[in-house]
């Protein structure tokens, strides 16, 4: 018998001797005045176990029976469900077991067989959440996370994602390498899904910023960051009229980290489950399985149910604009060096002008390549380089022995001119001065 159940059957003694009334028991143990007479007409009947429950010791009628809690964690000791949570293993019998069961209760038969174990983590610095934007394309979250999302049954992949941070909707893609083409390939598909967004937000890598840099053991803060040229996805952003803000912190576009944590739970155990080992397996199961279950389960209702994307116009030639583009110089015969080849400008687009002018070179992602000039695109095509002039070498030929020079002859002149014979400086002076 329980302390509540002791405490029950005073206040129901007191009240069958008269020292308190129905009133005062029910008020004391709390229930109705009703439920106590019906203890008292119990109590006189069963005596001290009126208090008792009448099921204590006997298993409830809605248990579940004993062989589907065995057949629950057999399927759970599975190497392929390494480190599922309730929550998560829960889903999974249900979907590809056929056995149903709460995740709670499936927390309690994990924990007793030893396949669960609860934690508490520990906060250790606390950050305040930034509000939601109001309306879906306001700002988009874009991150790349690179984990080992199939386990080391295949190659290196790389996550790279968008995440609205007013709905949580997610737009992600699994790829080889994390480059601006790669990166830009994903863009052009979120732009053709769902329009521009008015902004995007980012950290601060270098497909999205050029580094300043600085000379050895010179420090830069306090100082303003200079001008520095875009980089191709800056560029292309300011084409689309996006505005780009980067991130200064991790923290500061949390809800595309924290999707990541998320991803490297579920997905790497959605994609053990599958049996994923290439790249193409891997975004199968992300477009089929992960991202419908996410934004239909994790998103969320924007405060505002206008949408803020922004059409496509005519304007907007995404093959042109997501390329890598630079300027290059027309030379004197109209052709264009790019990448070490030289490209012929056809006769029939050749304009006044052109000449040492600048034009626009667009290496687009299918790997072609396109010039504009004005404005306007000029046909053009691969040519061979122009080979340097080659020198032909010198024949040696024998050159006929230098005749050999005579010693040139003494001069005589001064042959009988003695300077011993002659005066003296001081006799010669006295001579001269006798004269005169």
């Amino acid at each position: 018998m329980t302390q509540a159940q002791r405490d029950r059957l005073v206040a129901l003694k007191k009240a069958k001797k008269k020292l308190i009334t129905q009133k005062q028991a029910a008020e004391e143990i709390g229930i109705t005045e009703r439920q106590v007479r019906r203890l008292l007409r119990k109590l006189r009947r069963k005596g001290d176990q009126a208090v008792i429950h009448e099921l204590c010791g006997r298993a409830s009628n809605r248990k579940l029976p004993a062989e589907l809690e065995r057949r629950a964690i057999t399927v759970l000791s599975d190497s392929v469900y390494r480190g599922f949570g309730p929550t998560l293993a829960s889903e999974y019998l249900h979907k590809l077991h056929q056995v149903t069961v709460s995740k709670e209760t499936l927390r309690r038969w994990m924990a007793k067989a030893g396949l669960w174990k609860a934690g508490h983590v520990r906060v250790t610095e606390v950050h305040q959440w930034r509000p939601r934007r109001s309306r879906c394309g306001e700002l988009v979250q874009w991150d790349t996370s690179t984990h080992d999302w199939l386990e080391g049954r295949g190659e290196t992949i790389y996550l790279i994602s968008m995440i609205d941070d007013a709905t949580s909707r997610l737009f992600a893609r699994f790829v080889r390498h994390d480059t601006s083409e790669e990166n830009m390939r994903l863009l052009w598909a979120y732009l053709e899904q769902f329009g521009r967004p008015l902004a995007f937000y980012t950290d601060k890598a270098g497909m999205f910023q050029v580094a300043v840099k600085t000379k050895r053991y010179e420090q830069r803060e306090g100082r303003d960051r200079p001008q520095m040229p875009p980089t191709q996805i800056a560029r292309a952003l300011g084409e689309l009229n996006t505005v780009w803000i980067p991130a200064h912190s991790p923290q500061a576009k949390g809800r595309v980290e924290r999707q990541f944590l998320t991803a490297q739970d579920r997905l790497v155990k959605g994609l053990r489950v599958a049996g994923a080992r290439t790249l193409e397996d891997a975004n199968a199961y992300l477009e089929k399985e992960y991202l419908p279950w996410w934004n239909q389960t994790l998103a969320v209702q924007a405060a505002d149910s206008a949408d803020a994307h922004r059409l496509l116009g005519k304007e907007h030639d995404l093959a042109a604009i997501l390329s890598h583009v630079e300027q290059r110089q027309v030379t004197n015969d109209y052709t264009v060096r790019y990448d070490a080849k030289v490209y012929q400008i056809d006769r029939r687009d050749v304009r006044t002008g052109m000449r040492k002018a600048w034009v626009r070179v667009e290496q687009r992602l299918d790997g072609t390549i396109a010039v504009q000039f004005q404005g306007s695109y000029v046909r053009v095509r691969r040519c061979a380089p122009p080979l340097p002039d080659v020198v032909s070498p010198k024949t040696t030929e024998a050159k006929p022995p230098r005749p050999t020079r005579k010693p040139p002859r003494k001069n005589d002149w001064m042959k009988n001119f003695s300077v011993r014979s002659g005066p003296s400086l001081r006799q010669a002076i006295e001579v001269s001065n006798a004269r005169h």
